[in-house]
């Protein structure tokens, strides 16, 4: 049973010495090494033409952004005030808290300045950011999975997991797991699958189809996750935040994709060596 697995899990991968290595920490690094083989690999097949260094500068934009952007999302919109009162643990990223939307924001900054940098369009980066970006949140969902974080609302269904702690001792959906299967493998299938016609389809069309999906996943899925407990349901007892920032994610995939193709402009990169 998922429970019985779920029982038998650890958050720490490894230890070495006093040094304790934890799956969620893996999950980063396995999402952004997957990340860059898939850019990596779609833009060759693309004929899209950058280096080495371009790639680098790439990811090194993006990890910096989605980092920054996840704990700062994350403490504002779901501290409560909290760190308004206490602004030093706004860099205590040992205690948790990071925000999938304030990643996603702090991605597409990150992704302006690695535009200018490499003189890709940004447009073709954010495609190609968007075909990568389902495989880090399946790892990143499972590590939540492993960490007992993310729970679901009770349930009595027979895959329902005792998470125990904060979330108690009654059986909860897997959530998590639910999120890494939409999110993460549904999502990267269906944008992997478009990525391979030749040529590719206009700028703007992937990271539309990305927000679109991955809003309409984190939509349905919200309505058996548990809500963070200092903000609750919003608006009649129904709604949640997680909600709330995903419908605005689905109007703005959907105008990307009638930019796209109204305009069709086609992908592009830069020569070998940069600009």
């Amino acid at each position: 049973m998922l429970n019985d697995l779920y029982q038998t899990l650890d958050p720490v991968a490894f230890s070495i010495g006093p040094l304790s290595v934890r799956w969620y920490g893996l999950a980063y690094v396995l999402g952004f090494v997957c990340a860059g083989a898939i850019i990596w690999r779609t833009a060759k097949r693309w004929k899209i033409r950058f280096d080495e260094d371009a790639l680098l500068t790439i990811i090194c934009c993006v990890i910096v952004g989605i980092i920054a952007g996840a704990r700062l999302g994350y403490c504002l919109v779901y501290g409560n005030g909290y760190y308004f009162e206490h602004p030093l643990e706004l860099f205590a990223f040992n205690q948790g808290g990071m925000s999938f939307h304030g990643g996603l924001v702090g991605a597409l900054l990150g992704g302006v300045v690695a535009a200018r940098m490499t003189s890709i369009p940004y447009l073709t980066l954010a495609d190609l950011g968007a075909i990568a970006a389902p495989i880090g949140l399946f790892f990143g969902r499972c590590a939540n999975f492993v960490n007992g974080e993310l729970w679901g609302a009770v349930t009595d269904a027979p895959w329902g997991v005792v998470f125990g702690g904060a979330a108690g001792s009654m059986p909860r959906h897997p959530s998590q797991l639910y999120e890494a299967v939409l999110e993460g493998l549904v999502l990267f299938v269906v944008l992997y699958m478009l990525s391979r016609k030749v040529p590719p389809r206009p700028r703007g069309t992937f990271i539309g189809t990305f927000l679109v999906l991955y809003g309409i996943a984190r939509f349905a899925v919200e309505f058996v996750r548990q809500p963070d407990a200092q903000i609750g349901y919003l608006y009649g007892g129904w709604l949640t935040m997680g909600q709330v920032l995903s419908v605005p994610l689905v109007i703005i995939g959907v105008a990307l994709i009638v930019y796209a193709v109204r305009t069709r402009h086609e992908q592009m990169g830069i020569r070998k060596g940069g600009r």
